[in-house]
């Protein structure tokens, strides 16, 4: 499913340090996971479901495989990006690519790293890259303006669109992201943001990179990034970009152990994962085998015949039916055979919505 996480932010603020935690974590799991670098800047990264595992321990499978998630990592932001400067160009059409962005903040204080201005300034930063995204959305929305403006001699339909089009022109003259901009028709607004894939629409988590001293305290910095963050409807997650790639090659006892020392409960790593999965839009739903225990990623409001359609094409061009168990139903009656018979086995059509955590088997004849 090509849906993808731009990290984004300014130089020096750990984008690169969280992408390699990424990375690493992606190589260290090769031994029972096919995952693969498709680029220097891009990963394809699993996703911890510690379902997988009590599926396995019932089931006994072969192999076991996750769902994924794509990470970009896109070079460093600067002002005037929009305007060609540091290969901002390059860099935000990269950033127009991915599905959702995750900001990096810097929030922690460094004489030997060096940031782009005296101290880290999580309301300046955060506004620096915003302006950027906004820059260059409202230059890709004049030339769409001036484009339809002589379109509209011959096709009078263009009206509400340029009329709608000037007023979301004005919103980011204001410098305001299209993420806020509302109007009254919600169907052409929609048609157009998609046709358009303005930067500044999509939809942000904002990861706090901190010091080890304020894992388990927030500091200044990071209130600041929550307090912007509440105003944006927008997740942030804390993580101490240095220490998540130190824990990477560790096994799980061991690096459960070291987060309790350090007076945290999860790695911050998984929650940029599962976050992340999460802002796509996306969930899984779980196939239990002899051969294989597998979590099919599927967006959320998909029906049988949409996740059928994931294993393979045929399946959802000659689908008859879904036998579904819910995960909690499965695990309580150890299983496919004691969920049936405790009646709790159900078997749905073409209309039913995919739950996550759906334990399913499907039936189709092509």
């Amino acid at each position: 499913m090509a849906l993808s996480m731009g990290i984004i932010g300014l130089p020096n603020v750990g984008k690169s340090t969280t992408f390699n935690s990424l990375t690493k974590a992606q190589n260290a799991e090769a031994a029972n996971y096919p995952f693969c670098t498709i680029e220097p800047n891009k990963a394809i990264v699993p996703v911890p479901d510690k379902r997988l595992d009590a599926l396995a321990k019932i089931v006994n499978p072969q192999r076991i495989q996750a769902s994924t998630v794509e990470f970009v990592d896109i070079a460093g932001l600067v002002k005037g990006a929009s305007k060609g400067e540091g290969l901002g160009n390059k860099f935000l059409a990269n950033i127009r690519e991915t599905a959702a962005v995750i900001h990096v903040v810097r929030c922690f204080d460094n004489d030997d790293v060096v940031h782009v201005d005296a101290k880290p300034n999580p309301a300046s930063d955060v506004e620096t890259i915003e302006i950027e995204l906004i820059i260059s959305d409202l230059e890709q929305l004049e030339r769409k303006i001036e484009r339809m403006g002589k379109l509209a001699r011959t096709d009078k339909k263009l009206g509400p669109v340029i009329e709608m089009a000037n007023s979301l022109k004005a919103h980011f003259e204001d410098s305001k992201p299209a993420s806020s901009f509302e109007w009254s028709d919600g169907i052409l607004k929609e048609s157009f943001f998609k046709e358009m894939g303005f930067i500044s629409a999509k939809k942000v988590i904002f990861l706090a990179n901190v010091d080890e001293d304020t894992l388990t305290e927030d500091n200044e910095y990071v209130n600041t990034l929550r307090g912007i963050a509440a105003e944006r409807g927008a997740e942030v997650v804390k993580i101490c970009a240095k220490l998540e790639e130190e824990m990477v090659g560790m096994e799980d006892d061991e690096r459960m152990e070291f987060l309790e020392s350090m007076g945290v409960e999860e790695c911050g790593l998984e929650q940029v994962i599962h976050k992340s999965f999460h802002a796509l839009g996306l969930m899984s739903y779980f196939t239990a085998g002899e051969k294989e225990v597998r979590a099919w990623t599927i967006r959320q409001g998909d029906t049988a015949p949409q996740a059928a359609g994931v294993i393979h094409t045929d399946f959802e061009r000659g689908f008859i039916r879904a036998e579904v168990i819910g995960y909690d139903d499965y695990i309580q009656h150890n299983g496919e055979a004691g969920a049936k018979a405790a009646g709790l086995l159900r078997v749905e059509g073409k209309n039913y919505v995919m739950k996550d955590g759906d334990v399913v088997h499907f039936l189709f004849n092509v």
